[in-house]
């Protein structure tokens, strides 16, 4: 058990700095492109970003998360799991992956765009760190 929580909270800990990077680095750097080139340049990484790196990186994650829920030991570790699975899967589902869609089949505002999925990503870091520390303190 103590494996799984490890490796777990280690996959938390990577995909929690993929989101970092993004909100520290890629969309600041983004933002300082004309509105056009940043939009097209978000739209390259959203079609780059659906590749097996990643999408296993986030889902395996996801899946170590459930197991960590089903046989877990205490609560803290489990809190950390439920925590990655709505945070920053959940978010991910439901924030990001729209504003995604969005930018690549409607013209939404740029400036728009950014600041919203800055704030989505910046929430789903933020609960992968915790995520991790929470899975290593169990």
């Amino acid at each position: 058990m103590e494996l799984l929580g490890t490796l777990t909270a280690v996959g938390c800990a990577l995909v929690g700095g993929v989101f970092f990077a993004f909100s520290g680095l890629v969309m600041p750097a983004l933002g300082r492109l004309p509105a056009p080139d940043g939009a097209a340049a978000m739209r390259a990484v959203n079609v780059t970003a659906v590749r097996p790196p990643l999408m296993v990186l986030l889902f395996g994650t996801a899946a170590a998360c459930v197991a960590v829920l089903v046989v877990g030991p205490g609560v803290v570790p489990r809190v950390g799991a439920g925590l990655y699975l709505a945070g920053t899967v959940g978010v991910t589902i439901a924030a990001n992956v729209p504003l995604n869609d969005r930018l690549e089949r409607d013209p939404i505002t740029w400036p728009a765009y950014l600041r919203a999925w800055t704030r989505w990503n910046t929430l789903r870091t933020a609960a992968a760190g915790a995520a991790a520390v929470l899975l290593l303190l169990g």
